[in-house]
């Protein structure tokens, strides 16, 4: 599986850490747990089995003229399925024209996981895996700590075989507010 994801500006990801952080303090289910180099607040925008020919460029290319983009959190919510518990993120115009655009250069691609595709995608940042038996009222409580805002600074996929990343961004600089 092969993934398109944005990186969070540091403010940002301090907030989201700082959540996973207290979620963890508490007892209760959370990314902190998750030691893996790679584990850091992002935002998926296509899961995919594996890119088509030249898309990696091509999304390098896209998610460098988007970047960076400001970004808003809304509520802490556990999504149906899997029961993630997560920060909802606010789907501006520039981030769903984004995802769309994403979705175009992956056209092709095979194995499309359907819950990011256009229409049914929620766009979000994770604050726990497998939520289902966890104290919901509890956590959104903990870990729901005000509405932060930033950006979204740089992109890059994750390689779930090889459980590597690839930059397809630089991270850009700040934009000034």
């Amino acid at each position: 599986m092969r993934t398109v994801e944005l990186l969070c500006s540091p403010e940002l990801e301090a907030a989201v850490r700082a959540a996973w952080d207290r979620l963890a303090a508490a007892g209760l289910p959370s990314l902190a747990r998750n030691t893996h180099p790679t584990n850091r607040p992002h935002l998926t925008l296509a899961s995919v089995e594996e890119f088509p020919p030249g898309a990696e460029q091509r999304l390098a290319d896209l998610c460098d003229a988007a970047l960076p983009l400001p970004v808003r959190l809304e509520r802490v919510a556990v999504l149906d399925g899997t029961a993630p518990l997560v920060w909802l993120v606010h789907p501006t115009p520039q981030l769903v024209a984004l995802h769309g655009a994403v979705w175009d250069v992956l056209a092709e691609a095979s194995g499309a996981r359907s819950w990011h595709l256009p229409g049914r995608w929620i766009p979000h940042l994770s604050l726990a895996l497998r939520f289902a038996g966890a104290d919901r009222r509890r956590a959104r409580a903990v870990a729901g700590a005000g509405r932060p805002a930033g950006e979204f600074v740089a992109a890059r996929s994750y390689d779930a075989g090889t459980r590597t990343i690839s930059e397809l961004t630089a991270a850009c600089p700040r934009s000034g507010g």
